[in-house]
């Protein structure tokens, strides 16, 4: 009975997580059209619904009800296989995303955090494992579609990733030092007491440089403007998934907002603090309202992950793209050595100063 309980609760919260995190990327498709049109000085899109807030509707029933084709020549397995292999791997990771406080809530005699779905201990080491497999995604996407477009984007995808998901774990290695933890929940706990605890400028060695690092090799991850050669749709009309349509696509298309969503949740719990607020305790908690200030410190984690969405946006409409040699040199010349100082330093600084 408890065992159904407990698989009964897991799925909820879990259906809760898919639920908010499949919302978020509707609103981002809308968002991110929307604040590229209006830094560039137009409307964006206006015809469907008022002010054109049904947009992500009306693509979401074009995709549903698109064709789907399958190229000849196509390895029809592995062509099926791809969306599924990039989009599972980026919803997988919030398992470990901690949206809010650590409480613990007892339901049906049974104690659960409703914040988190799975507090484990390797929770850094988990996302950059899944992450990774979501690459083999793009890669098989490229290669199973039997055209030179897709095979080119899918090769330049396998050469990015390497080079930028070794900066991104490299870059959380300073943290790690710091909090001591693995674990996203107690790395966010280590940052409670205020915004000068955030590890991103706490001491003994505020961790400013791995934030840059962190945040540039996550564009590149996530395949986006400055850094989105593997669709490059001046070059390779639309990279590897130039040959699909109708859901295939839109699991493409989910699978690229997702890792947005999770890199920025990411960045959030490590480098801001997660759901802390930049002051001790909570403005609900100091009013003596403690039972309700779970829902301060949501929001707060919910605007710091809105932050950097909107930064995605904003190198967009900002930046041009990189040329390929430019992208390799950038990741191994510039940003893996700023990493490496990083972890050296802040080996000397946790030693000598420990927290």
């Amino acid at each position: 009975m408890e065992i159904g309980l407990r698989l009964a609760v897991s799925l909820a919260q879990i259906a809760a997580v898919m639920g908010v995190v499949m919302l978020t990327v509707m609103v981002l498709t809308l968002a991110e059209r929307k604040v590229l049109g209006w830094m560039q000085d137009r409307m964006g899109p206006m015809e469907v619904g008022p002010y054109g807030v049904l947009q992500p509707i009306a693509d979401g029933l074009k995709l549903f009800f698109k064709e789907d084709i399958i190229p000849a020549g196509a390895n029809k397995f592995m062509f099926t296989l791809a969306p599924i292999l990039a989009l599972v791997p980026a919803m997988i990771g919030f398992a470990v995303i901690p949206f809010g406080p650590s409480m613990t809530i007892e339901l049906f005699g049974m104690q659960i955090k409703p914040f988190v779905i799975s507090d484990i201990n390797i929770g850094i080491l988990y996302i950059l494992a899944f992450a990774s497999i979501g690459a083999y995604g793009i890669i098989l996407g490229g290669w199973s579609s039997n055209s030179k477009y897709s095979l080119l984007g899918g090769l330049r995808s396998a050469a990015q990733v390497i080079s930028y998901e070794l900066n991104v774990g490299l870059a959380i290695v300073g943290v790690i030092l710091l909090s001591g933890s693995l674990s996203l929940v107690k790395i966010t706990e280590a940052q409670a007491g205020g915004f000068w605890n955030w590890f991103v400028i706490a001491m003994p060695f505020p961790q400013i440089f791995a934030f840059v690092v962190y945040v540039i090799s996550s564009v590149a991850e996530t395949n986006r403007v400055p850094f989105d050669l593997p669709e490059a749709e001046s070059e390779l009309v639309a990279g590897f998934f130039t040959e699909y349509s109708g859901m295939r696509f839109a699991f493409f298309f989910i699978a690229e907002y997702a890792n947005m969503i999770l890199v920025s949740c990411v960045a959030a719990a490590l480098f801001l603090g997660g759901w802390n607020a930049p002051y001790p305790g909570t403005i609900l908690g100091h009013l003596g309202l403690d039972a309700l200030a779970w829902i301060e410190n949501v929001v707060w984690f919910a605007a710091k992950v809105y932050f950097f969405l909107f930064l995605f946006f904003w190198l967009r409409a900002t930046l041009p793209r990189l040329r390929y040699d430019q992208l390799m040199r950038f990741g191994w010349k510039v940003m893996l050595p700023i990493a490496l100082g990083n972890i050296v330093l802040t080996a000397i600084a946790a030693y000598f100063f420990p927290r």
